[in-house]
């Protein structure tokens, strides 16, 4: 199973993401927004020269913390109240150099393994919460 594609518009219709690492020693999570790329397979995160290499996100990752996690959302609405978003469970790789959605950086790829959805359709929230779509992505 794979992103919907509903799912892949409503990605490529947001310009940012929250990301969270964990820390090299595994004690502290850390979650940062973030610009991101999503190609359709991956998520990619970064830019910048290898200045970003030092930040927190990337130091981690190369720390061998590689399992991430990003949501993606919006509130459409207070009132009445309309929220949707996407929440992603993957694995990151090592930063490589490559030209991304804010030019040529350093970005890691995300590789996603499951992710939840929830009201792609942008509704107002009735008697009960969103429920949420699941996807186990890679499986056949």
């Amino acid at each position: 199973m794979s992103f919907s594609d509903e799912e892949i518009a409503y990605l490529r219709s947001q310009p940012l993401a929250r990301f969270a690492t964990l820390a090299a020693d595994g004690e502290q999570p850390d979650v940062v927004p973030v610009s991101f790329e999503f190609d359709g397979t991956h998520f990619w995160v970064g830019g910048g020269g290898a200045s970003v290499l030092a930040t927190r996100k990337f130091q981690n990752i190369q720390a061998g913390q590689r399992k991430v996690a990003l949501v993606i959302d919006d509130m459409v609405s207070f009132e009445p109240f309309i929220a949707r978003g996407i929440r992603v469970y993957g694995e990151a790789a090592d930063p490589i150099e490559r030209v991304g959605m804010v030019g040529p950086g350093v970005y890691a790829r995300v590789t996603p393994a499951v992710s939840w959805s929830w009201n792609m359709a942008g509704e107002p929230v009735g008697e009960t919460w969103y429920p949420a779509r699941r996807a186990v992505h890679g499986a056949t």
